[in-house]
């Protein structure tokens, strides 16, 4: 049985209840069934290219399948202790996963496995039956396989799940040791146990199989470098990847679902990940009951569809709960509730070259924070119905690495990239700001007419700005001056035009910013519950929108001259 092309003929007869990142991979998957090309994938063993046709195995591929459904029980509520019984969806996942082989070698095709789905949906039972397959089916001989997390609490929760299964089953309760410290499968002397970031025994592993769960959580990428490097004496291991969406931005998680996003688009070629992402295409088809399968694939099955029914109208009821419901029951990206914008109203994918927009008029707006903080500044143009931003920060070179530490922020990777000023001694020398303005002045002839600033503690870097001949205008940071300028950003954001030129301290900026909002819906910027998360990004380029819309008719008149 084919269930990846049988997942594609569904698909294809209900494209209203699959995501266009679903439809996406599995149009791919059966082409590659149909159509096996030659393909060329790097070896770092020999340092080149090394050419590979993959065929696809229907009965590799069911291996898997039968094993978890004529070995695996339940182990939790109303089906504890009944076989499992994969979905349509789960099978070609699985299928997918493991029948793809190399024709020349036999050897499996993916490396490394995403499965990103909201909660509820059988994530669990999927990692727990597959880390009991490489256990004691996979033909590993010495096998090592993992469930990893950032606590031990955490990456217990699918090695517990794995326990009882085995203990459920006759067949495996016989053949399998469940010890406290690990499940151990004697007749191949291979061995399944939970590690987390903090564990002493990271070092000197041989991994055949490793889950890595909820990633959504993880601050740290080392862990996840060292579990997959820890593969690469193996010769089919795999790494599987499972999440819902979180609200901790810019993180491990990002990283992989940015990474993911470029293979399904076609932008980067990586034919040994296989990346399976459910979730909503838009943010407002939670109201939509057709449209929650694509984040759901299980629903009305293994998760109530009348359970989630309930969520959605207590969150149409109470928008405290919306965050929540959005980002862990249709898998959308999220920031914490109390922040002013998500992750999807920022991120796009747009950028720009400095010849697209030389010779122009723009406006500026500068947060010059303390003496010892970040400082950001922004030069904005309006050119064809665009907003285009120029930015730059700085701080103090000898707070660097100080900075790094608490902010777990790659300050020293964004000065390498240009885009963090490092200035000499213990404090931001302000004087690098006025320089910037006049860099742009001199070498691109964008000439910031008017530029904005928070009076505070900014005397005499004032005076020098009007020295140099630029027109300085006081903006003070209260709901008066700044709502109605973060309304019209936000829409802005949203409707794709603002031109950030994807940079990543903006768009760090930008989705810590919180909001306070006063009884007549004025808003003003404030940081978050993460104090320590930098707004000086987001800030100045609300300084400068403030100007920009208080001058628009003048600045128009003179982008037309």
């Amino acid at each position: 049985m084919n269930y990846v092309k049988e997942y594609w003929c569904w698909i294809e007869k209900n494209p209203d209840r699959v995501c266009n990142k679903v439809k996406s991979i599995y149009k791919q998957l059966v082409d590659d069934i149909d159509n096996p090309k030659e393909v060329e994938i790097y070896d770092a063993d020999l340092d080149m290219n090394v050419k590979h046709t993959f065929i696809f195995s229907e009965e590799r591929g069911m291996i898997p399948i039968e094993f978890i459904e004529r070995f695996c029980k339940h182990s939790k509520g109303k089906w504890a202790g009944k076989p499992i019984k994969l979905e349509l969806w789960q099978k070609a996942f699985i299928q997918a996963a493991y029948g793809f082989i190399d024709k020349d070698t036999n050897l499996r095709r993916f490396r490394k496995i995403l499965l990103f789905v909201a909660r509820k949906n059988g994530k669990s039972t999927v990692d727990s039956g597959l880390s009991t397959y490489h256990l004691t089916k996979d033909g590993e001989h010495g096998a090592e396989c993992y469930s990893v997390a950032v606590k031990k609490d955490q990456a217990k929760i699918v090695w517990e799940e794995a326990k009882k299964m085995i203990q459920k089953s006759p067949a495996l309760s016989k053949r399998c040791r469940c010890l406290i410290n690990g499940i151990f499968f004697d007749r191949t002397e291979s061995k399944l146990l939970a590690l987390a970031s903090d564990s002493n025994s990271l070092d000197g592993l041989n991994a055949s199989f490793v889950v890595a769960d909820e990633v959504h959580a993880w601050k740290d990428k080392n862990l996840m470098d060292v579990m997959y490097d820890s593969m690469s004496a193996r010769e089919q291991p795999m790494f599987l990847e499972t999440s819902t969406m979180g609200t901790v931005r810019d993180n491990v998680f990002d990283n992989e679902y940015e990474y993911a996003s470029q293979v399904l688009s076609g932008a980067v070629k990586d034919y040994t990940l296989l990346p399976i992402i459910y979730e909503l295409d838009k943010k407002d088809e939670w109201i939509d009951e057709v449209a929650w399968e694509k984040a759901n694939p299980a629903i009305g099955t293994i998760k109530s569809k009348d359970a989630l029914r309930d969520k959605v109208e207590r969150a149409k009821a109470n928008p405290n709960e919306l965050v929540n419901l959005l980002c862990k029951d249709f898998n959308i990206r999220m920031n914490s509730d109390d922040h002013w914008l998500s992750y999807e109203d920022v991120a796009n994918d747009l950028t720009f070259e400095m010849d697209d927009i030389r010779d122009n008029y723009g406006v500026a707006g500068v947060d010059l924070s303390s003496t010892t903080d970040l400082t950001a500044a922004t030069c904005i143009i309006k050119k064809h119905n665009m907003v285009y931003v120029l930015q730059q920060y700085f701080i103090p070179d000898a707070k660097l690495e100080e900075k790094i530490q608490e902010d777990k922020i790659p300050y020293d990777i964004w000065s390498s990239r240009g885009l963090v000023t490092l200035c000499p001694g213990a404090k931001v020398d302000y004087s690098a700001v006025t320089n910037w303005f006049i860099k742009l002045i001199n070498d691109f002839e964008i000439r910031p007419v008017w530029v904005g600033y928070d009076p505070w503690n900014s005397n005499y870097w004032v005076e020098e700005m009007k020295n140099y001949g630029f027109d300085m205008e006081e903006v003070r940071q209260g709901a008066k001056t700044m709502s109605n300028p973060m309304k019209q950003l936000e829409a802005d954001l949203i409707e794709n035009k603002v031109n950030y030129n994807q940079n990543p301290v903006l768009h760090w900026c930008l989705t810590n910013t919180a909001v306070n909002r006063d009884e007549n819906d004025n808003i003003r910027p404030v940081k978050g519950k993460q104090q320590r998360a930098r707004i000086d990004g987001a800030v100045s380029l609300i300084i400068a929108y403030t100007v920009m819309l208080n001058h628009i008719s003048d600045l128009e008149n003179l982008m037309e001259e």
